[in-house]
């Protein structure tokens, strides 16, 4: 056991999996965290009077660390670049300040709430005229500033600012926050049950892998599983769902390119499987279709086979995907050592999905940290090591045909019985993950004595891409950030809470 691990595992568990770290220890922690570089930072977040940290250890278990503090905590960020991000958050929401930190800019306070610290137990009043953002300064003459936001192309809310000597980058600075939604707020006091529909629109192109890995989190918390028809059916919607994410994004990042022949055929099949979603599950986006307990709707009779129509045409396309992307002498011009990811920040931050494995971070939460069904599943994980636009569009096309099979294997296993199971109302704490089409998404719940969400948190696969997006355009030239954006493809959704 490393060096970070035995630190927090030697403290007393305040519950499964989560230990309550002396002040002393937690002032340790930054400097044992740098002699364990396998351990990552998954999230951090915080609660009145208390901070969390949850990590990610081989093979794939979470480890949760706390810290009992009023105002501040020694911070994480020297260790662990992704902290920094979570540490504004906090600051933001809870008032808990990190001392030491590498940014302490805010994030999603804007000054315009009514009050400040909204989330602690003592939220202050802001007078006054909101603060102008804050941005790193420039260190030349030399150097201009190029603004865009903060609505972006696809639906994003961000400002970027891409600090430019003549058409190359020397720095990119994201501002998030515009869409922020209060999401912890208007969930604690509910039942896990109502607050899914709050969870089912954080991201609405993940809807199914949150909805998901917040059941995974109720349902732990309150020690009862799913059915096993239940998680059949989630594994269908869950891969749906990422077949679709993943066309949207191949066909998007060779528009970005040029070349709006392949988004419109990508646009075609991704439309079809959405009617197909339709006519299975009432729903195109499958929104509140996974709630904790199960499923809320079973599959349609003629279901199965609508879906499995639109598999083998998906199918039948993807060789001239394939031809298309690896012989279009103009699409290779502009996506191969295109926006290549620095593999020191995928390895730090660290980032998952897609932008991890073709950077050759090899992590997929169905197979390292596997939940039911896909231990019984049988599928393979691609990674590949270039780290550009162009590995990146190679794999969204793989992992569509393992989705494919996944799809055609879960709905082949389906049996008779139960599609959903009432939760019992007691207290309890439990998390989540799920594989999204981004990479791991995780919650966080802790139930009162009533069965009603006391504290919550959720971690979006987008969070390390952002600052994996700003650190990939340092030195190329501004033309190449859509390819960048769109290959890489992080929300603000997933991170405006």
């Amino acid at each position: 056991m490393s060096a970070a691990t035995k630190l927090i595992r030697s403290a007393p568990q305040a519950a499964p999996g989560r230990h309550l770290l002396p002040a002393a220890d937690w002032a340790a922690l930054p400097e044992a965290l740098r002699q364990e570089p396998g351990l990552e930072l998954l999230a951090l977040w915080a609660e009145p009077a208390m901070v969390h940290a949850a990590f990610l250890a081989p093979p794939g278990e979470v480890v949760v660390a706390s810290l009992a503090t009023e105002g501040s905590y020694p911070a994480l960020s020297p260790a662990r670049p992704l902290a920094a991000w979570f540490e504004r958050a906090v600051t933001d929401l809870w008032g808990l300040r990190a001392e030491g930190g590498t940014d302490s800019r805010p994030w999603l306070d804007h000054g315009r709430w009514p009050v400040a610290r909204p989330l602690s137990a003592h939220p202050v009043s802001r007078p006054g005229e909101p603060p102008q953002p804050v941005f790193l300064p420039t260190e030349s003459e030399a150097l201009f500033q190029f603004p865009l936001g903060p609505i972006l192309p696809g639906g994003n809310l961000a400002h970027l600012r891409a600090h430019l000597h003549g058409e190359t980058v020397q720095r990119l600075e994201t501002r998030l926050g515009y869409g922020h939604k209060g999401l912890f707020a208007l969930m604690q006091g509910k039942s896990p049950r109502a607050a899914a529909r709050l969870v089912a629109r954080l991201a609405g192109d993940s809807t199914v892998a949150h909805s998901w890995a917040f059941a995974l989190a109720a349902e732990a918390a309150s020690g009862t599983p799913a059915p096993p028809r239940a998680t059949l059916l989630r594994a269908v919607m869950a891969e749906s769902e990422r077949i679709a994410n993943h066309l949207l994004d191949w066909g998007e990042t060779c528009a970005a390119a040029g070349f709006a022949w392949a988004q419109a055929r990508a646009a075609l099949l991704r439309e079809e499987l959405l009617r197909a979603n339709d006519i299975a599950f009432g729903a195109r986006l499958l929104l509140d279709r996974v709630v904790p307990g199960g499923v809320s709707i079973d599959i349609a009779a003629s279901g199965a086979d609508a879906l499995r129509d639109t598999l083998s045409r998906i199918e039948q396309e993807l060789p001239a995907f394939q031809n298309v992307h690896e012989s279009h002498a103009g699409l290779q011009d502009r996506i191969c050592a295109v926006a290549i990811t620095p593999r020191p920040g995928v390895a730090h931050l660290p980032a998952g999905g897609v932008a991890g494995r073709a950077a050759g971070r090899r992590f997929d939460a169905r197979q390292d940290a596997p939940y039911a069904p896909y231990e019984s599943l049988g599928f393979s994980v691609a990674t590949l090591s270039a780290g550009d636009a162009d590995a990146r569009l190679r794999l969204m096309l793989m992992e569509i045909v393992e989705s494919l099979g996944l799809m055609r294997a879960a709905l082949a296993r389906l049996e008779p019985g139960a599609t959903l199971v009432s939760l019992p109302i007691s207290a309890g704490e439990g998390s989540g993950m799920v594989e999204s089409h981004r990479g791991e998404t995780w919650h966080w719940l802790s139930l009162d004595e009533a069965g009603l969400i006391r504290a919550c948190f959720a971690r979006d696969a987008s969070w390390p891409l952002w600052p994996l997006l700003e650190a990939t355009m340092e030195g190329q030239p501004i033309a190449d950030l859509p390819i960048c954006r769109a290959s890489l493809n992080p929300s603000s959704h997933g991170v405006d809470l």
